[in-house]
């Protein structure tokens, strides 16, 4: 094993994560503002989201298994250990995926579920984004009784920090604003303003509070975590980056389109893109060379030179042949608009 190998592997499980954070967000936020609107009969907002819900929930799932694949076969000391640790919450976000991919795949074929299948959805949406955030402050170490080998989580102090709660409220606050620039956006597509205004207006209200709750996330981990905030300290020139790309893709909600409609929400949601990218890039440097301080480096539980071979060129493969099914995607469902909005044609 050399360390080029374990930073490769590293770098693409943190690229997984990323896409999935970004797709996920879309996907479960999405799921929330078809349970809140579904029912409102003055916008078509929650048929909106719906329709992007049809197709866009298996992609996500796609990412989710990429994602598994990738640490348990780059790090399989660290799942062992990370799974030992988080063996609850990771259960109950299994179970419900499992509930709400059983929803999806039957409640449209079923038109007295289809009112089921938005609160499961919703409800899921919020919860399963909750319990995934909630596992970051357990790799701070501050939660942690190491006794040699032996690791345990002290749940009880986790449930009572500061710290938790503050990710709980950037993750959540981080899918609503997400999935709502991204439905704005989609909603441009369809050619709906009334939707467009809904969602821009959700984005303007949210968006704020995603850079308010990022600042209290860093402040709270102070007393359990001071060397990961002297790290994101000393990497704060990439995440003034992204605070400079938040600002730049939050203004343009205010600047007027082609169209006379104020906002560029496709502007906006490659912009907020680009700032999660810097982001999680100064986090992840930030976290380096730990997964689970202080205990397991990236070094330690990485895999055998061989397993990483055979697993980095199934994933250039995979990758040869995703990449245009993705692209056919997006053109399929994204941006046609006959499929955004039926009605239209």
């Amino acid at each position: 094993m050399t360390v080029p190998e374990a930073m490769i592997a590293i770098v693409i499980l943190w690229v997984f994560i990323f896409i999935y954070s970004i797709v996920g967000s879309i996907d479960f936020g999405a799921g929330f503002w078809s349970m809140l609107y579904g029912k409102h009969k003055g916008t078509r907002a929650g048929e909106l989201a719906n329709r992007f819900l049809s197709p866009a929930w298996k992609v996500t799932n796609v990412f989710l298994v990429l994602l598994v694949v990738a640490l348990v076969g780059f790090f399989p000391h660290a799942t062992y250990t990370l799974g030992s640790l988080l063996i609850v919450p990771v259960s109950l976000v299994l179970i419900l995926l499992t509930i709400r991919s059983t929803f999806m795949v039957y409640a449209y074929s079923v038109d007295r579920f289809r009112g089921t299948l938005r609160i499961v959805s919703g409800v899921t949406g919020l919860f399963i984004p909750a319990l995934l955030i909630s596992l970051l402050p357990v790799t701070l170490g501050g939660f942690l009784n190491v006794n040699g080998e032996s690791v345990s989580l002290r749940f009880a102090d986790l449930l009572q920090s500061p710290t938790l709660y503050a990710h709980l409220g950037f993750g959540l606050t981080t899918e609503l604003y997400l999935s709502a620039l991204f439905l704005a956006d989609y909603a441009k597509v369809a050619g709906d303003s009334s939707s467009y205004q809904t969602y821009r207006r959700l984005a303007v209200a949210f968006g704020p509070s995603t850079l308010g709750f990022a600042v209290l996330t860093t402040w709270t981990m102070v007393p359990e975590a001071s060397w990961i905030v002297e790290a994101i300290i000393d990497h704060g020139f990439w995440f003034g980056l992204s605070v400079a790309a938040f600002v730049l893709a939050y203004a343009s909600l205010w600047i007027q389109g082609r169209d006379g409609e104020k906002g560029l929400p496709r502007v906006a949601v490659v912009g907020t893109v680009i700032q999660y990218g810097l982001a999680s890039y100064a986090y992840g440097a930030s976290h380096m060379p730990y997964i689970l301080y202080p205990m397991l480096t990236v070094e330690e539980g990485f895999t055998n030179p061989a397993m990483f071979r055979s697993l980095l060129y199934g994933y250039t493969i995979g990758a040869a042949l995703l990449i245009p099914a993705f692209i056919m995607f997006w053109r399929l469902f994204l941006q046609d608009k006959s499929y955004a909005n039926p009605e239209a044609d």
